[in-house]
């Protein structure tokens, strides 16, 4: 065996680009790599399962900003990703996948009955990775792992796949000069063009009726500032999509805060005479499940070129979020609005009040007292500045719209829906959040699932028992696939195949050593507040059914504001 290999290079690139934690599970084709980080200082965080792997490396992406790190073994392992990786894509999240592959003799048109063996494994990756790469030699190893790394951070951000053939990995690597601290990498950010800002200025200090959607990209760009901003100078209206959680303050006089999935923001957006969509692909749930219809003209402003005009007509610009709410901004500081905002006599402040008054009123009619109490009570429950992960469960369906991210941040499975998400997710944040010596309280985090989804995941208790992650995780137990029951109910008037025999968590969850108990739904509050003053994961249990609001998108009746 070489003193120094060709997984010391993979793991010495890394180090220069400053990674401090990889995730991922270790595997045959692999062993060179894995070996090589017992020689490094990086913090390896094993998953029991690749696809959690994935989607705790999504999460320590999401918490810290760094890029998150995966190491895979090749095919079944590779392809056990698969589910993560595209949720880390369909989001915007930037991760670099590095995979090991059978040995260079194997490959190419030959099929030799490898263990392992997946022909062609760089195309079975294709649909959820930004960019892909076979390593042909050692000395080719550092630079391209630079290089998927420009392409993970560069926007539209994602997952960047790198393959290593076994032999490449166990071979020397003395031939190979050192990496350098310091590695240089340089992300690329789309500009926006100085004509479109120019059409977009004009259309905005025309608008009487201007109102703003911030999506995911919003949050991704750091343009927070940048749109409060340009909200203030426009005087518009600003609903955040769920992705975009956070992106505008939840309190502000013009803030729809996230109610997309209510007819009465629906008809806003739909009334405004200009529409300004940034970061945002206006797909299926930010559009109230396509049932949104400007009628007036539309800006969309978009780091990835598939998204622009994919669903309405509009004034296209290809740019990354904060460039372009900034040079919108600055256009509209040089030269004011020409008009004020007149929303059939009332001021924007005033139709955001109502409109929100309005929603209110509806969940009013709905007795859903239950679910408003609840969601109520894990958001007393949970410090501001915490960080929360939520799986593809009603709760989270719930928090879509309603949770205030407050100082935190709100983090969900909802750009390509699988279940699963939450607990691993949080898992892979609380490790990053471990690094930062002053997070203090807000080093802990909530995951929230249901009892369905929790299953998906229930193996990574023993890694957050094996690395001691401050992870607080909500089950809310409803006995079988809630929202997929509600669904079948409400289309055919039975559900089928929805409900679940599952363990009893608290018993199972104990049995790994973690702390956990089942709570009354009326003593979640204080669960949670104690779970966050504790150390180490804990598993919190409550068993209650939570229902979804009515589909408002269907209701097309009048719902804004009269005299």
């Amino acid at each position: 065996m070489a003193t120094r290999n060709g997984g010391d290079l993979v793991v010495e690139t890394l180090t220069a680009l400053g990674v401090t934690t990889v995730f991922g599970i270790p595997g045959q084709h692999a062993l060179g790599l894995f070996d090589a980080l017992s020689r490094s200082d990086l913090h390896f965080v094993s998953s029991r399962v690749e696809n959690n792997a994935a989607f705790a490396a999504d999460g320590y992406a999401r918490a810290t900003g760094r890029p998150g790190v995966l190491l895979l073994s090749t095919g079944p392992g590779a392809l056990t990703s698969l589910a993560g990786l595209q949720e880390a894509l369909a989001t915007g999240v930037p991760m670099v996948v590095i995979s090991s592959q059978i040995p260079r003799a194997g490959l190419g048109e030959r099929h030799r009955g490898m263990l392992h063996q997946l022909d062609d494994q760089k195309s079975s990756v294709a649909n959820v990775t930004v960019s892909r790469r076979l390593v042909q030699h050692a000395s080719a190893i550092p630079s391209a792992v630079a290089a998927a790394w420009e392409d993970a951070t560069s926007a539209p951000m994602g997952p960047a796949w790198i393959e290593v053939p076994q032999d490449i990995l166990l071979g020397s690597a003395e031939h190979v000069p050192p990496v350098a601290a310091g590695f240089p990498v340089r992300p690329r950010t789309p500009e926006p063009r100085g004509e479109l800002l120019d059409a977009a200025a004009r259309l905005l200090r025309q608008a009487k009726r201007p109102a703003v959607i911030a999506g995911g990209g919003v949050r991704r760009a750091g343009a927070e500032a940048e749109l409060l901003a340009l909200a203030e100078l426009a005087g518009a209206p600003v609903v955040c999509a769920p992705g975009g959680k956070g992106a505008f303050p939840w309190e502000h006089p013009l803030s729809l805060q996230s109610w997309v999935e209510d007819v009465a923001v629906s008809e806003l957006l739909e009334e405004a005479d200009v529409l300004l969509a940034v970061g945002t692909s206006l797909g299926e749930v930010t559009s109230n499940y396509f049932t949104l219809s400007p009628r007036g003209s539309v800006i969309h402003v978009d780091a990835e070129t598939r998204v622009l005009e994919a669903n309405h007509l509009a004034l296209g610009i290809h740019a990354d979020a904060k460039l372009a709410l900034a040079g919108l901004a600055q256009r509209l500081e040089k030269s004011p609005r020409g008009v004020e905002p007149n929303w059939d006599g009332f001021t924007a402040q005033e139709l955001t009040a109502g409109t929100l008054k309005t929603v209110a009123q509806r969940l009013d009619s709905q007795g859903l007292e239950h679910e408003r109490a609840f969601m109520d009570a894990v958001r007393a429950g949970t410090p501001d500045g915490a960080q929360t992960f939520w799986d593809m469960t009603i709760a989270a369906y719930w928090g879509w719209s309603c949770w205030d991210a407050r100082s935190g941040q709100f983090h969900s499975a909802q750009g390509a829906g699988g279940l699963g998400y939450g607990f691993p997710a949080a898992l892979g944040a609380a490790a990053g959040l471990a690094e930062d010596p002053d997070a203090g309280a807000s080093a802990r985090v909530l995951a929230v699932a249901g009892d369905g989804s929790s299953m998906y995941s229930i193996a990574e208790l023993a890694t957050a028992v094996q690395h001691q992650l401050n992870v607080t995780w909500l089950v809310v137990d409803d006995g079988g696939y809630g929202i997929l029951r509600e669904y079948m109910q409400d289309a055919f008037g039975k559900a089928t195949a929805t409900e679940l025999a599952r363990p009893d968590f608290v018993a199972l969850a104990q049995s790994f050593g973690v702390q956990a108990k089942q709570v009354e739904p009326g003593d979640v509050e204080a669960a949670l507040r104690q779970s966050f003053q504790t150390q180490g994961p804990r598993l919190i249990v409550v068993q209650t059914l939570l229902r979804m609001f009515a589909p408002t998108h269907l209701e097309r009746e009048s719902t804004l504001p009269t005299e």
